[in-house]
């Protein structure tokens, strides 16, 4: 829904309904991930996606008949030996769609998720996508870390879907969940499905060169809200790096450690050690390689450099474990050469690594192309 609330949102402030889809499960090669929207408005025009246009069109149609019946619908759709190309996936994957009809009676609480999300606030939102009883489908739970609105129908289903997207939000994984009738842990009936809204994903980039640049600009592009640290001032400055959401003049090392004491390094966080330069990346690379949790560590060099560097860690008291963990030198085989290649090259193994990629040609790849989240 990210993608699509500022069109949303115009609907829902002018008092009108919107018809909003939305992929709540994904089977094989499917094109788009669980949240993927399409938001019809009452004019019919079409924001988003929900498969990159191999079932817009009968989405389209169920949307617009949801608006106009008010009853939420969850549909399925895939590939059929007699069906394949009418509103099947000719990629072979099958889709679990949420069509709604969203306004200010349906959903009273977007405007409130909305200021969350712009402020970057952490939420997730809670809706039912199945039940025996067809008034509670398309209830909706908004949930915070400390708090939540609206309900489900129930006291019992409230408090567990509670506990649960709370765990989910944490991690900033969207997923649907399953329950008995009235949220009992066991048993089936009852289906909602949590869309996760965590503030972006850090990228560090630590050492103001160049390459530092064309890196911040691919963080940027991928969404990571992008951090340039280096201790030298006069490299470190807005003016080259205009991208990046931040830049911060201070010893590479003491930064990180800093945000990791303040708790905003968590498992989706990007490290890259940029700094070609022992007195700042072995004492930053000390901190990076131990702390609990990090999504990706990585450093620039050349093998040479990246031996004499993982010497330099093994006398600092690293483990081989510790060690294992480093990406060095950084990047995929892409035989890049500028700046901008080989940030390409770096956002190519970060993304590898996030979904567990092989960095092989897809030509040469046999079964699934789209790889399950590995983090």
């Amino acid at each position: 829904m990210r993608d699509v609330l500022s069109d949303l949102l115009a609907i829902w402030r002018a008092d009108e309904s919107a018809g909003l889809a939305t992929v709540v499960a994904t089977f094989h090669s499917a094109p788009r991930a669980p949240g993927a929207a399409m938001v019809v408005a009452p004019d019919g025009r079409v924001s988003g996606s929900v498969s990159g246009g191999c079932v817009e069109g009968a989405v389209y149609e169920l949307a617009a008949e949801v608006v106009e019946t008010g009853t939420p619908v969850l549909e399925r759709y895939g590939v059929t030996d007699d069906d394949a190309f009418a509103v099947g996936l000719t990629c072979g994957g099958i889709l679990d769609v949420f069509v709604e009809s969203v306004s200010r009676i349906t959903f009273p609480e977007l405007g409130d998720v909305a200021a969350d999300i712009e402020a970057r606030r952490p939420v997730a939102v809670a809706t039912v996508v199945e039940h025996a009883d067809p008034a509670r489908v398309g209830r909706h739970l908004v949930v915070r870390p400390d708090g939540t609105t609206g309900t489900l129908g129930s006291e019992r289903a409230d408090h567990a879907v509670t506990d649960d997207g709370r765990g989910l939000l944490a991690a900033g994984r969207t997923a649907v969940l399953g329950y008995g009738p009235d949220g009992q842990r066991r048993g089936e009936g009852l289906r909602v499905f949590v869309s996760s809204y965590a503030p972006p994903p850090r990228m560090l980039v630590f050492g103001a060169i160049d390459f530092a640049a064309a890196v911040a600009r691919q963080g940027a592009f991928l969404g990571y809200r992008v951090t340039v640290c280096d201790a030298r001032e006069v490299f470190a400055t807005a003016t080259r790096f205009p991208t990046a959401d931040e830049v911060v003049v201070d010893w590479p090392h003491r930064y990180l450690a800093a945000q990791s004491e303040a708790g905003t390094i968590d498992g989706r966080t990007v490290i890259c050690v940029l700094t070609h330069d022992p007195k700042f990346d072995v004492p930053l690379l000390e901190v990076a390689l131990r702390l609990p949790e990090v999504g990706f560590v990585g450093a620039m060099g050349s093998q040479r450099t990246h031996l004499d560097r993982v010497d330099r860690l093994r006398q600092a008291g690293l483990t081989e474990a510790e060690l294992s963990r480093l990406s060095s030198p950084i990047g995929l085989d892409l035989g890049a050469r500028t700046p901008e290649e080989t940030a390409v090259s770096i956002a190519a193994e970060i993304i590898a690594r996030r979904w567990g990629g092989g960095g092989l040609p897809l030509r040469d790849l046999r079964g699934r192309i789209h790889h399950e989240k590995t983090g």
